[in-house]
């Protein structure tokens, strides 16, 4: 059986950029509530569209989120990652103030790291294998 990508495009590209993206709150405390996990589903959900990408997915516990998001080439994950932890961190502080009070003095929210994972397409093995027989295809 043969599984084709769903290709996106772009004025002159052709890409398909899937990331899974982890967030931990700072010093991994347990504050993130179902309340607060439901507003941050809301809050990626829009800044994903605001930056002309897609949340496919979001989950988490209380002390980490687990994204699942489509990119395009115009976006640098590095600057996107940033938006979306400032963003979400400072809605959520505002929105859920006197919970996160009580955990956090600063006004802080999530932990500087972050994981961020590229997923889908073909294992790293059959592209290497592709790539390696291209100078062997005879003419």
């Amino acid at each position: 059986m043969i599984v084709r990508q769903e290709l996106e495009t772009l004025g002159h590209c052709v890409f398909n950029l899937n990331y899974h993206l982890v967030f931990a709150t700072k010093y991994r405390r347990s504050c993130l509530s179902p309340a607060m996990r439901e507003r941050l589903k809301e809050i990626f959900a829009n800044l994903c569209t605001s930056w002309g990408c897609e949340l496919m997915e979001c989950n988490g516990e209380e002390d980490h989120m687990h994204l699942l998001v489509k990119l395009t080439p115009k976006v640098q994950p590095s600057i996107f990652v940033n938006n979306l932890k400032t963003v979400s961190s400072r809605l959520l502080r505002r929105d859920f103030a006197t919970e996160l009070g009580k955990v956090y003095k600063k006004r802080v929210l999530w932990s500087r790291t972050y994981c961020l994972l590229t997923c889908g397409g073909a294992p790293l093995s059959v592209i290497k294998q592709y790539i390696e027989q291209q100078a062997q295809t005879e003419v």
